[in-house]
């Protein structure tokens, strides 16, 4: 038979644990949500309007600032229970009521704001702030891309709607004032999410000068023209009704120092905003121009865009190259943005088609050649100034090195140190003169393609050999 003492302590037991289920719980300890909103405010905040912006989710920061300067004063909440960033305000309100949520900690994300420096941005807080006679709240979210949101989210409470509409208002104006990209170099890139824009990256700004540049005589004079001068003489041209946005492609082997130009033209310019675009990264031209817009004077750098020529944009049932977007975003800026566009390709011949059918949008199409015999020699110059060299050895340097590119000569003078400091020896022309044989020899052949030159073919170069010569395929580019 069944142990009756036994069934009557389980039931005994089990009649006081539905007991404790049904009585209240203790009293939450957390401080509550809603009663220091209602203290701040002074009203209930269920009664008050919410009203709400979104921004991209790199702007972060420069939201965060605006709010920041747009209070008299402020102190930032956090909150504490689960799932409480899948909640939209009104609902943290509403669940608050019932101790789901309390006060807690403010949830912080560090974000690079300069080469070497961070920012500890809030990523879901409640900004408690004054305004004049205006109180806010103001709930800050970060975006999140793994659970689907893309961009930065701003929520506010005030007792009267015009209040929060002024401080929505407001917010533009006072990201562009505060923003920290301003006059930095940044490069967009995506996330691991899926679509959409990850957070920026900073780089230094290049310190090359103009005797660092080798290139034929003519060829950088006309670039700094377009780039620079238009700069340096903005108001002569809008008085004259003249536009300031321009775009300059610069096109040419690889390894024969587009990219270098480019370096030193941002370091011509260094109050200008950079924004570094190249390969598929290009997807983002329409934010880089949003933040080229705000940020003017800027540069938007587009480099390899060949790689997108044949690129195909599949968004709002479009089927167009990319390129065609980045020609589009280019032409919609407004007449007196000092925004430049720079383009460099190894593959004019991808290009024209599309500038041919979008045109106006390139105004200087220059070709950065293989050095010729002179610039072979100023490379070589520039690259080992401590190789001590006679004219004689740079002479005969130069002459076996005929189709070769800047790159090739940047790697002799580095395989030429690499020799000397093997064999214990100063840098001399025998280390020079075995560097070049090597380099020049069949076993470094591919290496040589790698670095753009090829040899004596090099010379009579032309794009896009895979597809057969196209000879005079410039001849559109330049007019």
């Amino acid at each position: 038979m069944p142990d009756e003492n036994g069934i009557d302590e389980f039931a005994r037991l089990f009649r006081g644990f539905l007991e404790r289920m049904q009585s209240p719980g203790p009293k939450n300890a957390r401080e509550s949500l809603r009663e220091r909103l209602r203290t701040h405010l002074g009203v209930d905040p269920e009664q008050v309007p919410v009203v709400s912006s979104s921004f991209p989710s790199y702007d972060l920061p420069n939201v965060q600032r605006a709010i920041e300067a747009w209070f008299d004063e402020f102190e930032v909440l956090g909150l504490a229970g689960s799932n409480r960033g899948h909640h939209s305000l009104g609902e943290l309100l509403e669940l608050a009521e019932y101790d789901r949520f309390g006060i807690g900690a403010v949830d912080y994300q560090r974000l690079q704001i300069d080469v070497d420096e961070e920012m500890d941005c809030v990523a879901f807080g409640f900004y408690l702030g004054v305004h004049g006679e205006d109180r806010y709240v103001a709930l800050l979210r970060a975006a999140n891309p793994q659970y689907g949101r893309s961009s930065v989210d701003l929520e506010v409470l005030a007792p009267v709607k015009e209040a929060g509409d002024r401080f929505l208002s407001a917010l533009p104006d006072l990201i562009r004032e505060h923003n920290v990209f301003r006059g930095k170099v940044v490069s967009f890139e995506g996330h691991e999410f899926g679509q959409g824009v990850g957070p920026f990256r900073l780089h230094p700004r290049p310190g090359i000068s103009r005797q660092d540049v080798v290139l034929p005589d003519g060829v950088l004079e006309r670039v700094e023209r377009e780039v620079v001068g238009i700069a340096e003489h903005r108001e002569a041209l809008l008085s004259a009704g003249q536009h300031l946005r321009r775009g300059v492609l610069l096109y040419g082997p690889p390894g024969t120092g587009k990219t270098h130009t480019v370096r030193y033209l941002l370091s011509r310019l260094p109050e200008f905003t950079v924004v570094l675009l190249a390969g598929t990264s290009i997807h983002f031209i329409a934010q880089a121009c949003s933040l080229a817009r705000m940020l003017q004077p800027a540069l938007v750098v587009l480099e390899d865009c060949d790689l997108v020529a044949e690129a195909r944009d599949f968004s709002h049932g479009a089927e167009n190259p990319l390129l065609f977007q980045v020609l589009n975003e280019m032409d919609g800026l407004a007449q007196d943005a000092d925004v430049a566009f720079l383009l460099t390709t190894n593959r004019a011949d991808l290009l024209e088609p599309a500038l041919m059918q979008r045109p106006g949008r390139v105004d200087l199409a220059v070709e950065v050649p293989l050095p010729d015999t002179d610039g072979r020699a100023r490379l070589l110059r520039l690259y080992g100034p401590n190789l001590d060299l006679t004219n004689d050895v740079i002479e005969e340097i130069v002459a076996q090195t005929e189709g070769t590119t800047a790159s090739f000569v940047k790697e002799l003078v580095r395989r030429t140190i690499l020799l000397a400091a093997q064999s214990n020896a100063t840098p001399a022309a025998s280390h020079l003169r075995e560097a070049v044989t090597e380099l020049l020899s069949s076993r470094d052949a591919l290496t040589r393609r790698l670095l753009g030159a090829t040899g004596a073919d090099t010379a009579d170069y032309r794009p896009g050999p895979a597809r057969g010569p196209v000879p005079g395929v410039y001849k559109g580019l330049i007019g």
